[in-house]
């Protein structure tokens, strides 16, 4: 992970710099605001932004809103400055942190922005095939298509790649085609020239540069608009891009890799995604079993993930108990590795004896994974029936778009306007919820900004 550090911090810029280089990430430093966006715009690239909260945090945010740099930003400040820490986060901030710096803290902070989790662990023979197939393709300058449900793990098996490959000691570049609005991404991915539109004060360096001799990611690729795809097969055939606004295209020399939780064969007979992008990026398809279809790892992943929780959270180590793992055997997974460690986190900080018990395994609403739910003697179940069928006898009589629109907005607010989650819970695609979304407000509804529920009054009976 990259990381800039922008201000003096009173003297705790070393000992935060220590530690975030103790966990793993690559830091820069920039005296103040302007050195900043100037190094972020030169190509030094990074991933996270560490501000002093006593300089203009809004300036920042503004400066990296209006050149079209997707870096999320960190204000940092000595105690806890309540009035400074909120205007930061108003100002734009995603996060604040007090010093001195706590380590912990700092580690989770760059791991709630990076997602820099990328040990990859596994017993099954299922798994071994696939990371056989990787080790065989990794020396190679193919392109690779890494597929999979969501939560399997194709981001730790892009970065495995990259490190067996000739390309290792270069940069890794990811970027999430979902997360990035379309109005961002081209300046993104090929950077831009100054003047090239309003808030384009000089030249900025895009992500193909960035990973030039290494690997760029592009996570989430059925996400990325038609014109960006005919934009992107000109560079993959012809290792050249050109700026937003260039006027001669920049030689780039890079490898690329793709993923995918859609089936993109499906979307190119529905128009959404071209052929002959899919070809370019399909040399080689690495497709990532659900943990459901490798048991040995549900076992294996399930201690790793105690041992580094009860690390992470000082608490003792607890095994899982072979009833535990009898249950975690049992259970679907619908989201897959991700999933699973939530669940052994909230048991690690859950569990009270010896081990971790059955009891410790629960569900995000408290439930118990594996309880008796389901019988059609328990009451619970047939008051859901009942419920259910109250709920369908209110659909009659109403439009699909009706339902559809009151589906789409709860789901929402059900993730307090997280566009992607909301998406990949609905199984549409995020620009098809952006489309819905701006449909929507057009017609005078509130839609719920990030972070934010709607208080949604205005649901028509049809």
């Amino acid at each position: 992970m990259r990381l800039l550090i922008v201000g003096g911090l009173q003297g705790q810029i070393g000992l935060a710099t220590k530690i975030a280089m103790d966990k793993g990430a690559k830091v820069t430093h920039a005296a103040d605001i302007e050195q900043a966006l100037s190094s972020l715009r030169g190509g030094v690239g990074a991933d996270l932004v560490f501000c002093d909260v006593t300089l203009d945090i809004a300036a920042l945010v503004r400066g990296l809103s209006s050149e079209r740099i997707c870096t999320p930003v960190v204000a940092c400040g000595i105690g806890t400055d309540t009035r400074r820490a909120v205007e930061a986060i108003r100002a734009g901030a995603k996060e604040y942190l007090p010093l001195p710096a706590d380590a912990e803290l700092i580690a989770a902070v760059l791991a709630a922005v990076a997602d820099e989790s990328h040990q990859l662990v596994h017993e099954d023979e299922a798994m071994t095939a696939v990371l056989s197939l990787a080790d065989q393709i990794a020396g190679s300058e193919a392109s690779i298509l890494v597929t999979g449900e969501s939560g399997t793990g194709k981001e730790v098996l892009a970065r495995y790649v990259h490190r067996k490959s000739a390309r290792s000691d270069k940069p890794f570049i990811s970027v999430n085609c979902a997360a990035i609005p379309e109005n961002l991404l081209e300046s993104e991915l090929f950077g831009h020239e100054k003047g090239a539109f309003t808030g384009a004060i000089a030249r900025r360096i895009g992500k193909f540069e960035e990973a030039n001799g290494g690997t760029l990611l592009l996570d989430e690729i059925s996400e990325m608009d038609a014109r960006l795809q005919a934009k992107l097969l000109r560079a993959i055939q012809e290792r050249e891009i050109d700026r937003v606004g260039g006027t001669k295209p920049v030689k780039v020399d890079i490898r690329i890799i793709a993923t995918s939780n859609r089936d993109l064969a499906e979307a190119v007979k529905h128009g959404t995604f071209r052929e002959d992008l899919l070809y370019r990026l399909n040399v080689v398809n690495l497709r990532l079993p659900a943990l459901r279809e490798r048991p040995k790892d549900i076992r294996a992943l399930s201690h790793h993930f105690a041992r580094k929780y009860a690390e992470a959270n000082g608490v003792p180590y607890r095994a899982v108990s072979s009833q535990t793992e009898r249950l975690l055997l049992g259970h679907v997974w619908k989201g897959n590795v991700r999933e699973l460690e939530n669940t052994i986190h909230r048991a690690v900080l859950l569990a009270t004896g010896p081990d971790i018990s059955p009891e410790a395994i629960r569900l995000p609403d408290g439930s118990q994974v594996g309880a008796a739910q389901n019988s059609p003697q328990n009451p619970a179940v047939q008051n859901a029936v009942v419920s259910a069928a109250a709920v369908t006898r209110g659909l009659v009589g109403r439009t699909v778009s009706d339902v559809e629109r009151d589906l789409i907005l709860d789901t929402l607010d059900h993730c307090l306007g997280n566009r992607t989650h909301a998406a990949n819970i609905l199984g549409i695609s995020i620009r098809t919820l952006r489309n819905k979304l701006r449909e929507y407000s057009d017609s005078g509804l509130s839609i719920p900004s990030h972070g934010e529920q709607r208080g949604y009054e205005q649901k028509m009976a049809g």
